[in-house]
């Protein structure tokens, strides 16, 4: 998703430059063109890239309810890192803008897996 994305594109087109991303320089130090991945997933320097993910969605939770107070704080955790460039609005509203494709995606999984379990059992 990041590299389709505006962020991964800017990154794409610019990481050869030292102008634009100096790898000499600490990430707390580094003034980059855009944002790594390591800008928003390792964050104050930590290790665990998934302190800044919005839900575990990779391990079977895609329709997990993100509105659940359990994922409140690891949500405004995720808000906060967007709030260094941009407004508290704009976070919110594209972590819910992924909460919806997240459901959508799920769904249609659902529905492709259903369609091959059927092949199957026709014999395709």
């Amino acid at each position: 998703a990041y590299d389709i994305g505006l962020h991964g594109t800017v990154y794409q087109v610019n990481k050869w430059d030292p102008k634009q991303f100096d790898w000499d320089k600490k990430l707390a130090d580094a003034d980059y063109v855009g944002p790594t991945c390591q800008y928003c997933h390792m964050r104050g320097g930590h290790h665990n890239v998934q302190r800044f993910s919005t839900v575990y969605a990779s391990m079977g939770m895609s329709m997990a309810d993100r509105g659940a107070p359990i994922w409140k704080e690891k949500r405004d955790r995720w808000a906060s890192v967007c709030d260094d460039c941009r407004s508290p609005r704009f976070a919110k509203e594209n972590l819910q803008a992924m909460d919806e494709s997240v459901k959508d995606a799920g769904l249609k999984y659902r529905e492709t897996f259903k369609i091959a379990a059927d092949l199957v059992k026709d014999g395709v």
